[in-house]
């Protein structure tokens, strides 16, 4: 694992996002040490819809990659080269999709607020089952949770039925945490393949212990 900070924030999830095979990232931050520690030969350094917030701008598997509707020709470009799978803007007027869309290779769970074109389109990209639902009782499911293809760490707050939920969609191992010394927001400061997991500089021992058994890295 590795804990870091993104010019003096630990919200590393804000700034950054993966999948199994690629990492995306803010300009700024440095990928050498990420990549090493998330196993992906693809990287991509840049911006979507001209911002650096990537991890709330997109997210991915090994099939493909859903980007904000705001993406420019030239960045869905750069990150069809460094990525070997689709790439699709969300239908609709979506812009974080990185927030709204929750996703390993096998499922995807979406935000309520999403209509029926855009959970197709991210169904389509990601090749994937979608559900819509909520985590820890947020619609911004994505920043509420993180999912690998190992297990998923969810908003501490999750009711026994977004848990079930959750389980039956993804059919890995469940838990709730925190991250950054007690954010609830998991997303906002984790960033997890099956290989390996970059926490927010705050996260404590104990939480790092949850994300670890969580994620199946012990």
């Amino acid at each position: 694992m590795l804990r870091t900070s993104f010019n003096g924030s630990p919200f590393v999830g804000v700034f950054a996002s993966t999948s199994e095979d690629c990492l995306f990232a803010a300009s700024e931050v440095d990928t050498e040490p990420l990549a090493e520690e998330l196993g992906v030969d693809g990287v991509y350094t840049g911006t979507v819809g001209g911002s650096a917030v990537i991890g709330s701008l997109v997210e991915a598997n090994s099939s493909g990659v859903v980007v904000s509707g705001d993406a420019r020709e030239d960045e869905i470009e750069r990150i069809e080269a460094a990525t070997d799978g689709a790439v699709g803007k969300v239908s609709g007027h979506v812009n974080a999709v990185g927030n709204l869309v929750l996703a390993n290779d096998d499922a995807a769970l979406v935000s309520p607020e999403l209509d029926d074109e855009a959970r197709n389109s991210v169904a389509e990209v990601l090749d994937v089952e979608v559900s819509a639902g909520t985590v820890g009782g947020v619609e911004v499911v994505g920043s509420a949770a993180v999912a690998t293809n190992s297990g998923v760490l969810a908003h501490p707050r999750s009711s026994d039925d977004e848990l079930e939920a959750l389980d039956e969609l993804f059919d890995v191992h469940v838990n709730v945490g925190t991250v950054n010394y007690g954010t609830p927001l998991v997303g906002s400061g984790l960033v997890a393949n099956s290989s390996g997991y970059i926490a927010g500089a705050e996260t404590t021992g104990p939480e790092l212990g949850r994300i670890e058994e969580t994620l199946g890295f012990v």
